[in-house]
């Protein structure tokens, strides 16, 4: 029987314990695992005139009967997204954590140009910078490679408070690699509208999206263009485009850890369309720094060679990952660059005016919410950070984030859990937490699509 809107009592804690992250843990792991089929959906869509190929990794129970039910009487669907650097590899636990004990269907989707179509492992092989030079490219079309002649490369030493040096690739125009740059956010949009048509169809499944870190503003703009998604389970999980934009004048560019003080120096990102920002060892380095700051303290220096070489030994292990990144134009609302790379798409098709208008408008709305009486309301969303994350501090959200949801219209259900352990990457083993706190979240999750949290009013 669905729970009604009456009588979902459910809220989520305020706060969850370390203790209480360590006893969720040992009891999660603990449960009898649910039998599951795995498989990879690879198909090919349509976008801004150019062919495009999508995958997805699926996750359900062998016994259809185990696929759990929430609180509105329909199946359970998760739509889960990486962040930055990753591919549907990335969320592979928390996607086994949530079908293999909760019985929930998942699809964890690859951003277009991410999955290495060359080998069925999906592995991306050597590293993003190569001793001989060569450089990793996406490949958005089985078969189709950027070749070197397609980019200049650019060292940007503009942000190296942040970054380090950074090595960025500009597409030059006429060439494959211009265009796919200047299309590929509409790719996503139509990919990620069908992995879950395709997966959970709008009679029988609701959906629940979470896009980590990079991956929110994507999961947030999908929210409101597929019937079905019923709520945000945002941990480590970034806002809106344009509520990043702002976050970042406020917190600045290094984000802040704790108590100890945080330094504003960047106030908005400029990327053009047409960069690819190859990460390196040094984009581990920017996250490990932060959090042995958070769980060490400044001692943490004082072990700095030990430090290094764990920044090296997650890289090794991450290079198999696509680890490049275009995506800023959407997750920080660039929007000259969104502007500029409809108009580079409408030209290349030959849309007439009123149409590369149209296309301007649909790259635009990427990074803010839809308005106005036909647009789908935002779904309900429960916040969640974790205790030593550099970019999602707790007064960031109480002061800037949700106040911004609650100038919606109409503004959605929002609340806000701080996990007193676990990193920004919350599934990575800490000490006495094999799979970092992820048992826990994926517990929360559970108890509040069973618990009625996400229900709404019929509008």
């Amino acid at each position: 029987m669905a729970t009604t809107l009456s009588d979902a009592t459910w809220r989520p804690p305020e706060e969850v314990t370390r203790e209480q992250c360590l006893a969720d843990s040992e009891a999660v792991l603990a449960m009898a695992d649910i039998p599951l089929k795995e498989h990879e959906d690879l198909f090919r869509i349509q976008a801004v005139g150019l062919d495009w190929d999508i995958g997805a990794q699926i996750y359900e129970p062998e016994d259809p009967a185990k696929i759990c039910v929430g609180a509105d009487g329909k199946k359970v669907g998760i739509y889960l997204l990486s962040g930055g650097d990753g591919d549907f590899k990335t969320m592979a636990p928390v996607a086994r954590l949530l079908a293999g004990k909760f019985g929930m269907k998942v699809a964890t989707m690859t951003y277009p140009g991410r999955l290495y179509l060359d080998d069925p492992s999906r592995h991306w092989p050597g590293d993003t910078i190569n001793p001989d030079g060569t450089i990793r490219t996406p490949i958005w079309l089985t078969g189709e490679h950027i070749t070197p002649d397609q980019y200049e490369v650019i060292t940007d030493t503009s942000i190296r408070e942040r970054y380090g040096t950074r090595t960025v690739l500009h597409a030059k125009p006429g060439s494959v690699f211009w265009d796919r740059l200047a299309g590929w956010p509409a790719a996503f949009e139509e990919g990620g509208k069908q992995v879950m048509a395709r997966n959970m169809p709008e009679d029988d499944y609701s959906i629940f999206v979470h896009g980590h870190s990079t991956g929110g503003p994507f999961v947030f703009m999908l929210s409101q263009r597929v019937p079905n998604v019923a709520g945000v389970m945002a941990i480590e999980n970034s806002a809106f485009g344009f509520i990043n934009e702002v976050k970042l004048a406020k917190i600045g560019s290094l984000g802040a850890i704790g108590d100890f003080e945080k330094i504003v120096t960047e106030t908005k990102r400029t990327d053009p369309f047409y960069e690819l920002y190859i990460r390196t060892w040094r984009d581990k380095a920017r996250y490990v720094g932060p959090e042995k700051l958070g769980q060490d303290g400044p001692v943490a220096l004082m072990r700095l060679p030990m430090v290094i070489e764990e920044v090296m030994e997650r890289w090794e292990a991450a290079k198999m990952q696509p680890q490049f990144k275009c995506e800023y134009t959407v997750s920080t609302n660039i929007e000259p660059s969104l502007e500029a790379g409809a108009r580079a798409s409408a030209e290349r098709m030959g849309l007439n005016e009123a149409d590369t208008e149209a296309l301007v408008q649909q790259f635009l709305g990427y990074g803010r919410e839809l308005k106005g009486p036909d647009a789908k309301p935002v779904p309900p969303v429960m916040f969640c950070v974790a205790k030593d994350s550099r970019d999602h501090g707790v007064e960031s959200y109480k002061t800037l984030v949700m106040p911004l949801y609650a100038e919606m219209n109409p503004a959605p259900k929002t609340s806000l859990v701080h996990f007193q352990a676990g990193i920004h990457s919350y599934w990575n083993a800490l000490d006495e937490l094999p799979v970092g706190i992820a048992p826990s979240v994926v517990k929360l999750w559970f108890e509040a699509v069973t618990g009625g949290y996400f229900l709404v009013e019929e509008r």
